[in-house]
């Protein structure tokens, strides 16, 4: 039975890993506390909702739609808000509270045109696969292969590719980065680009098997920056490491205890890793200046 919740705690904590790329992303190449995470991932999942059930279109070509509707939202979010913010030498305090304005008003504008209510876009009785007394439905399946692959090729291309080696240079220093010829606002349009798909894919994935409502995106955001600061800041392939062990001890908690202790596991984690290893898990200190 404890092998059950520990696989389910695996297949979490890949969603939890895409997600806590997508936070990182924004978070290691700008220093912003992009709050609206929690209002991309409700975005692409009513989009996602809208073109797979009111629209009737195939659930894959839904969840595209649905991640170029997050990818627009995110980088509108640059270019409206935070690049003139920082044309202005705003504070990332200022970033930050003005995240958590977009994200407000993002998530109740759904509400009124949605309603409160839980949506579901899947509910058909899901085909099962049994592997050894371990039982996975067919969403679970999506979100491990699709999911874990998804991390295993983004892992790759921020490490291998020429973006990749822009996105870390810019998130360890962006002054020397614009000093050496590179477009700073070029690079951040990539960032916001490739961390809202993260976030709406993740989002899909997840809400295809749970359903949806307005409010979900806030315990999403929680999840992905703790993931974040558990594998440690600074390295995208942390977020592995942090989603894994967050999503496997979230799911040992439900088996011992019971599902309301999931959060207070979650925070309890934090503060040990803030109190013990400020770096995270695999993460490294950093040097102030």
């Amino acid at each position: 039975m404890i092998w059950q919740f520990i696989i389910n705690g695996l297949i979490t904590g890949v969603l939890y890993s895409l997600l806590a790329i997508g936070f990182a992303a924004v978070y290691n190449a700008t220093r912003i506390f992009h709050i609206s995470v929690a209002a991309i991932y409700v975005v692409a999942a009513y989009a996602f909702y809208l073109f797979s059930v009111e629209f009737g279109l195939p659930v894959f070509l839904s969840s595209l739609v649905a991640i170029i509707v997050a990818m627009a939202v995110s980088v509108g979010m640059e270019i409206s808000v935070y690049r003139p913010l920082k044309r202005r030498n705003a504070t990332l305090n200022v970033a930050m509270i003005a995240s958590i304005g977009m994200m407000t008003i993002l998530v109740n504008l759904i509400a009124m045109f949605f309603g409160n209510e839980t949506k579901v876009i899947n509910n058909a009785i899901q085909s099962t696969f049994t592997f050894r007394g371990i039982i996975l439905t067919t969403s679970q399946m999506y979100q491990l292969i699709i999911g874990g692959g998804a991390v295993a090729v983004l892992l790759i291309l921020l490490r291998k590719t020429k973006y990749g080696l822009q996105l870390q240079a810019l998130s360890a220093d962006d002054i020397l980065y614009e000093t050496l010829g590179y477009n700073i606002n070029r690079t951040r349009t990539m960032v916001f680009l490739l961390s809202g798909a993260i976030i709406a894919l993740a989002s899909c994935l997840t809400v295809y098997d749970v359903g949806l409502d307005p409010y979900m995106g806030m315990n999403v955001l929680i999840n992905a920056m703790v993931a974040m600061i558990v594998g440690g800041i600074g390295r995208f392939s942390t977020c592995l490491i942090g989603g894994l062990t967050l999503g496997v001890l979230q799911s040992l908690v439900v088996y011992l205890f019971a599902s309301n202790w999931q959060n207070a596991i979650t925070f309890i984690v934090l503060l040990l890793l803030l109190f013990l290893r400020p770096q995270g898990i695999a993460g490294y200190k950093q040097r102030t200046v």
